[in-house]
């Protein structure tokens, strides 16, 4: 005899809300009525393993089908099942508050579908988001448990009546409204399965197929696995990556549940390309790989996936940032990378230089975003000298202290950022015994300043922010073989060569084997003209601003003297081919200039 019923409820139009608030996301539908199925069958798997059930438990697993000319779908499980008063109780009942329970907090949140997760959570009822009507087919595990069958067309309104049915198990049958007639395509469905289930902890069969791993490698223990099986499961979830560099297996189960694996992939410097390629699961189902929240910022260069119960999944966004376990897990996994870090570095120092050219743009981003990972990362973070040799922060501070301090006590790094660009300029400085870092990734220029900060009595030069003995400033004054008068005669025929407001000249005693002319951008400069680049420092206006460049004349090289002797029409002629060439080492001659400089040689070699 068939039960007809309402749900007693106080929300009123609680469907329509359901489907308008996550139209754009209404496939999850899928993940939560097979996720449902997956507990139905766990829950008969663990009712058999204590003793409660002693039948046979057959082929435990979910089917998913399609009907497009009925335009049905249906998940059928062979778990506990229900009797006609369980499907009152959970269905009508408990499923039904938390849906109603759902609106509540979207009506609270002023139906700001941003304010509100929501993907998790709204279980059996979230069918309504593309079905006009559903349908549950059920028999109880129970011995003589009559089938029923309970139908409800999304308003308050049920009914439930006796079925017939002989297995155990539950089928819920959606028809599909006219507006979601593509879940009808069987290619969408396989879609959803595999993203959403992919791996779910028992089968899920698909047109005669598991589209399923229901044992991944996150869910065994670290002793079971080979690396092998690392490289096999990130090729399984990264089918189109290069091999990962290395792995940290994730098992805590106190003070919160968390297991997972997460990889190192090679980062280089494309970073901003390897963002969202963490997925986040709760109990191997796939919730998200938006995992900003959970994961550290620099983290989120990682690959791989986080699986944890303990992560709440329906609540506002606000509260999952504040909440407890969340910030828990993000200082754990935080903690876990850096301890791995520097375990690859003690071990094996020779691999962890290997990889540096692939870790070092994610290790100094992590530097630069967490102060606890800069602590544990300032005793294996590298430094590369241009010779190809790495050294850790104290390591290098040891080997520049007794060359490199200036008459103010402070320890001067020199670093580049382009040794083919800056050639010329780190010659001079070797020449000189220093020694030269390439700081050449697009993280440096913060990378630099951080250490200045951090570090104490250092500061940081790029190789052609000064002249060679500018560079590094002592006590000692070079002698200059020009009087006074003779400097600033120089001086005045280079500036009418230039004829440049933006080129500051000055003459100066170098040695005799430095060039005659050096063009450098002082450091202050450049720094601030690339935070006005990046938008930082309220130094937006300097990105308008010409370069502003030092040209240094040498007073002690032969050339400036042969200028001052030559004749007084030759003089200014003579200089502005010193200057294009010391411009033309640095590649910032160009178009008329560059074509007068030609010129020009060639009339200089033919008087020859």
């Amino acid at each position: 005899m068939e039960e007809r019923g309402s749900i007693s409820i106080h929300t009123e139009n609680i469907f329509p809300i359901i489907k308008k608030f996550l139209y754009s996301d209404h496939e999850i539908f899928l993940r939560e009525l097979v996720s449902n199925a997956v507990d139905a069958t766990q829950k008969m798997k663990r009712l058999a393993s204590i003793g409660e059930y002693k039948g046979d438990l057959g082929e435990l697993k979910v089917v998913v089908s399609v009907n497009k000319d009925a335009k049905t779908i249906t998940i059928s499980d062979n778990g506990i099942g229900m009797t006609a008063e369980e499907i009152k109780k959970y269905i009508n009942q408990i499923a039904f508050s938390g849906a109603s329970e759902f609106v509540e907090r979207y009506k609270e949140s002023g139906g700001d579908k941003n304010q509100i997760i929501g993907q998790f959570g709204l279980g059996f009822y979230s069918a309504f988001m593309v079905a006009e009507r559903v349908e549950i087919v059920t028999k109880s595990y129970q011995e003589g448990a009559e089938p029923a069958h309970w139908t409800c067309d999304g308003s308050t309104e049920f009914a439930i009546a006796p079925a017939h049915k002989e297995t155990r198990g539950t089928n819920v049958i959606l028809n599909v409204a006219q507006d979601s007639e593509e879940f009808l395509e069987p290619a969408r469905i396989k879609t959803i399965l595999e993203k959403y289930c992919k791996f779910l902890p028992v089968a899920v069969e698909f047109e005669g197929d598991i589209i399923n791993n229901p044992n991944p490698i996150w869910t065994k223990q670290p002793s079971e696995l080979t690396d092998e099986d690392y490289k096999s499961f990130y090729k399984e979830l990264y089918p189109f990556s290069e091999a990962p560099l290395f792995w940290i297996h994730l098992n805590v189960d106190y003070p919160f549940n968390l297991t997972g694996i997460l990889y190192f992939p090679k980062i280089k410097n494309d970073f901003e390309l390897q963002r969202n390629k963490i997925q986040l699961y709760s109990r191997q189902v796939f919730i998200t790989d938006e995992v900003k929240d959970v994961v550290p910022e620099f983290l989120m260069l990682l690959h791989g996936v986080i699986d944890s119960p303990d992560i709440p999944l329906n609540v506002s966004r606000s509260f999952l940032q504040a909440d407890s376990s969340v910030k828990k897990i993000n200082t754990y996994i935080t903690k876990k990378v850096a301890d791995k870090l520097n375990e690859i570095f003690k071990k094996d120092r020779t691999a962890f230089e290997t990889s540096w050219e692939d870790i070092n743009v994610f290790v100094k981003y992590g530097m630069l975003s967490d102060d606890k990972f800069y602590e544990k990362a300032k005793d294996f973070v590298l430094l590369q000298s241009v010779d190809g040799k790495y050294y850790t922060i104290e390591e290098y501070k040891a080997l520049t202290q007794a060359n490199q301090t200036d008459k103010n006590d402070q320890l001067v790094l020199l670093y580049t950022t382009d040794t083919d660009k800056q050639h010329a300029f780190v010659e001079a400085a070797q020449n000189r015994g220093y020694d030269v870092l390439k700081l050449d990734t697009m993280i440096d220029s913060h990378f630099i300043g951080m250490l200045e900060q951090k570090l104490e009595k250092t500061t940081l030069k790029r190789v052609d922010s000064e002249t060679v003995d500018k560079l590094i400033e002592r006590d000692e004054a070079k002698e200059s073989v020009l009087n006074d008068k003779e400097k600033e005669s120089l001086k005045g025929i280079y500036e009418t060569a230039i004829d440049n407001k933006n080129m500051m000249v000055e003459v100066a005693p170098m040695s005799p084997d430095d060039a005659p002319v050096i063009i450098t951008l002082p450091e202050f400069m450049r720094r601030m003209k690339d935070m006005s680049k990046a938008g930082g420092g309220g130094m937006m206006f300097m990105g308008d601003m010409p370069d502003t460049y030092n040209v240094t004349i040498n007073a002690n090289h032969s050339l400036n003297q042969r200028i001052l002797n030559a004749k007084e029409e030759n003089r200014p002629r003579i200089a502005r081919q010193a200057y294009d060439l010391a411009l033309l080492s640095q590649n910032m001659l160009s178009g008329a200039s560059l074509t007068a400089f030609v010129k020009r040689s060639f009339e200089l070699i033919d008087k020859e």
